[in-house]
């Protein structure tokens, strides 16, 4: 009977410690979205890996950013398009670098919207808007060391902000990146 009630505790302990492994993004990701609709930016400093997410933001805009100007005839048929596709990642990585701060990367889980350097921030939506309750969130596993929380606004189907959560220890995840997907544009 003792045997029994030692392999009991030690399944138990199994369990508890695998339910809580599972559950530590979870748990992270809805921290970090409650500071951002609280504004906390304390508690956001501490759940956000900055450098690794300008790295992100610095990609996923860049190739955006090419996209656009590989789209745009008055880019591609002058010879200066060239020279503005050299020049742009550089002036991007130094927008990059000053814009992400925590109060951005609160707007941008409350808001679905990756900050854009090529504009103005659009004044804070007062009221029922500013709450959030018109962005889906859709949680998953990417792998066992990234989780990804994919928001989108309700307005724009067809776009996707995904927050992705790195493994930071065994129970510690931190947002590392992000994943801009954005539908085709009218």
């Amino acid at each position: 009977m003792n045997r029994s009630l030692i392999v009991g505790v030690a399944v138990g302990a199994l369990a508890l410690f695998g339910i809580a492994w599972a559950a530590a993004p979870v748990l992270a990701a809805q921290a970090l979205i409650r500071a951002a609709k609280a504004g906390d930016e304390d508690r956001i400093e501490t759940l956000v890996d900055f450098p690794s997410l300008r790295e992100s933001l610095k990609s996923e805009l860049n190739a955006e950013l090419m996209a656009r100007m590989s789209r745009d005839p008055r880019v591609t048929d002058s010879g200066l398009g060239g020279l503005g596709m050299m020049l742009a990642p550089m002036i991007l990585s130094g927008a990059v670098d000053t814009l992400v701060t925590p109060e951005v990367v609160a707007h941008m889980v409350t808001t679905a919207e990756a900050p854009d350097p090529t504009r103005r921030p659009a004044p804070e939506p007062a009221g029922d808007e500013a709450d959030g309750d018109d962005i889906h969130q859709s949680w998953g596993y990417r792998s066992l060391n990234e989780f990804a929380v994919t928001l989108t606004d309700r307005d724009q189907p067809d776009d996707h902000l995904a927050l992705i959560l790195e493994r930071r220890g065994l129970f510690d995840w931190k947002l590392a990146a992000v994943d801009l997907q954005t539908g085709p544009e009218a």
